[in-house]
């Protein structure tokens, strides 16, 4: 799963960047993409290791994206988005310090990315345009008319700076959307960057938006603090009297907004993690291991992690009658493990 980031230039995003991941911003990729992975935290993880023991344990992770920051003054911005349109959803990172203005921020996001869409939508538009007047097959005519009229929708949608939801189309409309990837229907969370003194977070909430989640770090000061050894973090955090953003959280929300979630697999050689929408049934979870254990599925057997830690073991599970056999269309739900029977 990938997630990108954006900001305009002197938001903070590439620090966040290196706060998230633990790699530092490459200035030489200052006009690129830069990648790295974050772990997805899983607090179940410590009471799991004691019961099982395992020789090797892995973490679920993200992939996050770096981007060069946007221009104040749009241009050239629909060019740096397109290197997003493969991420899964994105991460605004608007900053509220040096007297900036975030709501100003938020409406410039919003237009850039409304923007940066209408453009391919135009383009498609002209294209298929120019291939429905040549002489096709009357199948290919109402193939290119169909797809005409999903464009005009979405054009309208964008050029009135309201989106279509994808459930505002129809199933075969849908299809067309996605092959887009339009920035302006992926899912979105918002990083309010603040300054290193900043000591009321919990004012930035009211900046949130419809389904778009907020939360408000103190990037800078964060990257330093991790530098330090705990103890001393605490120290400081205390004479100072700031408050302190988990990063685990801030993971764990970006994981939300995207619309994944994770499911765990667990014995004496491993306990992991795995990453499935939410949503997703046994069958997802099963393809999300291996596309073989999929095709063969047979049945899932699926304990909850929090009866496993509060009985002990599989063995106590198993005379509680909790550990229940479930069907490929079983939705999977936050804390199950996993034991895939296949053919």
């Amino acid at each position: 799963m990938k997630i990108g980031l954006v900001g305009y230039q002197g938001s903070g995003k590439s620090t966040l960047f290196q706060w998230l991941t633990g790699v530092a911003a490459d200035l030489a990729l200052s006009h690129s993409l830069q990648s790295a992975t974050a772990p997805i935290p899983e607090q179940r993880f410590d009471a799991l290791i004691e019961i099982y023991k395992p020789k090797k344990i892995t973490y679920a992770s993200i992939e996050i994206v770096d981007t060069p920051g946007l221009a104040r003054d749009q241009q050239g911005n629909p060019a740096r988005l397109a290197q997003l349109r493969e991420a899964d959803a994105l991460v605004w990172v608007v900053p509220v310090f040096d007297g900036s203005d975030p709501a100003k921020e938020i409406g410039a996001f919003q237009e850039d990315t409304i923007l940066a869409d209408l453009e391919i939508i135009l383009n498609r538009i002209e294209k298929v345009t120019e291939q429905n007047k040549r002489p096709v097959p009357k199948s290919e005519h109402e193939k290119f008319e169909f797809e005409l009229v999903t464009l005009e929708l979405l054009r309208e949608g964008l050029e009135s700076g309201q989106p279509l939801k994808e459930d505002q189309l129809t199933p075969e409309q849908q299809r067309i959307v996605r092959g887009f990837r339009l920035l302006s229907g992926k899912p979105r969370m918002m990083i309010i960057n603040t300054a290193d003194d900043e000591t009321d977070l919990k004012q930035y909430e009211k900046l949130a938006m419809p389904e778009v989640p907020v939360i408000a770090v103190s990037v800078r000061l964060e990257a330093e603090l991790d530098k330090m050894p705990p103890e001393e973090k605490t120290v400081f955090l205390n004479e100072m009297q700031l408050p302190s953003t988990d990063k685990k959280i801030v993971i764990k929300m970006m994981l939300d907004a995207s619309g994944q979630m994770t499911f765990l697999t667990a014995g004496e050689k491993e306990i992991r993690t795995w990453l499935v929408p939410k949503g997703g049934t046994a069958l997802d979870a099963a393809a999300a291991i291996h596309t073989d254990m999929a095709k063969g599925f047979i049945r899932a057997e699926v304990t909850k992690a929090e009866d496993l830690i509060r009985l002990g073991s599989e063995r106590a599970v198993k005379a509680e009658n909790l550990i229940r056999r479930e069907p490929k269309d079983y939705l999977v739900q936050d804390g199950d493990i996993f034991l895939f029977h296949f053919s």
